[in-house]
C-alpha cells in the first residue's frame, strides 16, 4: 500500500471515529500513531506521540490558552456579561429590536474577554434571553441574536481558533488577534443592521423598549469601563509592541481578578470555580491540539497535503477560485464537524496550498475563523444552537435554527466583503512592526 493509500485509509478511519462519537483528540491521535507506524515502524510511531505529547503541554506559546480561558472565566462568575448586556440596553434598547441589538453588542464586548463562540453564547443565553421573553420578543429573534452573537467570541480578540490557528501554521498571534478587530466589529454591525430592518418591517418581533435619558446612558457606562480598560491594555499592548501575546494574556488574566475584586465579586468560591474550569477547559483544547499534531504527522509522511497543494495549484483556474472553493469545503464541513476540530483537521492540508497560490496566511485566517462562525449556527451541528437549547429548554431548536438563518446569510454577505476587499483584515495588521 502506497503511503497516499495509507493517508487515505486513515482519514475514512478518523471520520468514522467521529461519527461513532470517539472523542476528537483520541480519534486523531489514535489514527495518527497506527498510520505513522503502518508508514515506519511502532517504534518511531511511539516515539513521535510521545515527543508531540510533551512539546504540546510544555510549550511555552500554549499558555496563553488556559490564560486567557482564566481571564473569560474570572470575568464570567464576576458578573462582567450583565453589566456589559444593561449598558448595551440603554443605548440601544429604545429602538426597533432594541434588546437583540444590545445583545449583539454584549456578545463582541463579552466575546473580547472570552475567546469561545459556545462560552459567549451560553453566557448571554442566560442574560438577554430572559429580558426578551419579559419584553415580549419573539423568541425566533431573541434565541437566534444570541446563538449568532455568540459566535463572535471565535473572531473579536482573544479567539482560541486564532490560538490554534497560529500554532499550526507558525504565524503571528499578536497579527492574527488584531486583524480579527475590523472584521468582528463589521460583522456585529451587519448583524444590528439585520435585527433592525426585521424588526422594522415587523414591529411585533422586537417592541420598542422604554427610553433612557442621555444622563442614564453615560452612567450605564460605568459598569463597562473597567472591560473595555482591560481590551485596551491586553490588545494595545500587543499592538504597540509593549506585550508578546503570552504577557498580554497574563495581563488580561491579572486585571480580570483585580477587577472582579474592586467590584467585590471574587469569592474563593468563584475563584476555585474558576481555576476548575480553565483546567478543564484549557486540558481539552491542548489534548486536541495535541492529537492534530500527531495525525499532522502522519499526513505529513504520506504526502497528501503537498501532493493535493500540488494538484489544486496546476489547475487552470484563478487562485481565488481555488480558495473560494476551499471556503465552501468549510462551509459544507463547518455543517458536521465542530469549529476547532474542523480546523486543526484541515490546515494542514491547505495551508500549503494557500501560500503555493501567495495568499497571506493573515487574511486567510480571519477567512477560515468568519467561515467555521456559519458552521456553529447552521444546522444540523450548529454548536452555539444547541448551547441556547440547553439553556432555555422550551424554546425548539428548530425555532433557534429558523431564527438563525438570517445571520448565517449575513455572515456569507461579510465573508464575501472579506474575500474582495481583504485590507479590512489586514489594515491594522499592516500597522504593527
Amino acid at each position: 500500500m502506497t503511503p497516499i493509500q495509507t493517508g487515505i485509509l486513515g482519514g475514512i478511519a478518523l471520520i468514522i471515529f467521529l461519527i461513532s462519537s470517539m472523542p476528537v483528540a483520541f480519534a486523531m491521535a489514535l489514527v495518527g500513531v497506527v498510520g505513522f507506524a503502518a508508514l515506519t515502524s511502532s517504534t518511531a510511531a511511539l516515539s513521535m506521540a510521545t515527543a508531540e505529547l510533551y512539546e504540546t503541554f510544555s510549550s511555552y506559546s500554549l499558555t496563553v490558552i488556559p490564560l486567557f480561558v482564566f481571564m473569560g472565566q474570572v470575568s464570567f462568575h464576576a458578573g462582567i456579561s450583565k453589566s456589559l448586556f444593561n449598558a448595551a440596553y440603554k443605548w440601544l434598547g429604545a429602538l426597533p429590536g432594541g434588546l437583540a441589538m444590545a445583545t449583539v453588542g454584549a456578545c463582541t464586548a463579552f466575546g473580547a474577554i472570552c475567546g469561545s463562540g459556545p462560552a459567549t453564547a451560553a453566557t448571554m443565553a442566560s442574560v438577554a434571553i430572559p429580558e426578551m421573553r419579559r419584553y415580549k420578543y419573539s423568541m425566533e429573534l431573541a434565541a437566534g441574536a444570541v446563538a449568532a452573537g455568540g459566535s463572535l467570541g471565535m473572531l473579536i480578540p482573544p479567539s482560541v481558533v486564532f490560538i490554534v490557528y497560529a500554532i499550526l501554521t507558525e504565524s503571528s498571534i499578536g497579527k492574527l488577534f488584531i486583524a480579527g478587530v475590523l472584521p468582528g466589529l463589521l460583522i456585529a454591525a451587519l448583524f444590528c443592521l439585520v435585527i433592525f430592518i426585521n424588526c422594522v418591517r415587523r414591529p411585533e418581533m422586537g417592541p420598542v423598549g422604554p427610553k433612557t435619558t442621555f444622563l442614564e446612558k453615560v452612567i450605564s457606562l460605568k459598569g463597562v469601563a473597567e472591560t473595555l480598560i482591560l481590551f485596551v491594555v491586553v490588545m494595545g499592548g500587543m499592538f504597540f509592541g509593549y506585550f508578546t501575546p503570552t504577557e498580554a494574556a497574563a495581563v488580561g488574566a491579572a486585571g480580570s481578578v483585580i477587577i472582579a475584586l474592586v467590584k467585590r465579586k471574587l469569592s474563593v468560591k468563584i475563584l476555585i470555580r474558576s481555576l476548575l474550569e480553565t483546567v478543564r477547559t484549557s486540558s481539552m483544547v491542548m489534548m486536541i491540539v495535541a492529537g492534530a499534531v500527531i495525525f499532522g504527522r502522519f499526513l505529513a509522511i504520506t504526502r497528501i497535503p503537498y501532493e493535493l497543494a500540488s494538484w489544486l495549484c496546476a489547475l487552470p483556474l484563478p487562485g481565488a477560485i481555488i480558495v473560494l472553493l476551499i471556503i465552501v469545503f468549510y462551509l459544507l464541513a463547518g455543517c458536521f464537524v465542530d469549529a476547532l476540530a474542523l480546523v486543526l483537521l484541515t490546515i494542514p492540508i491547505f495551508y500549503p496550498v494557500i501560500t503555493e497560490l501567495g495568499f497571506d496566511p493573515i487574511w486567510f485566517g480571519v477567512i477560515i475563523v468568519v467561515v467555521t462562525q456559519m458552521g456553529v449556527i447552521s444546522p444540523p451541528v450548529g454548536v452555539n444552537v444547541y448551547v441556547v437549547g440547553g439553556i432555555e429548554r422550551d424554546i425548539p431548536l428548530s425555532t433557534i435554527f429558523k431564527g438563525a438563518m438570517p445571520f448565517l446569510l449575513t455572515l456569507m454577505v461579510a465573508a464575501i466583503l472579506l474575500i474582495l476587499f481583504p485590507q479590512i483584515s489586514l489594515f491594522l495588521p499592516g500597522l504593527v512592526n
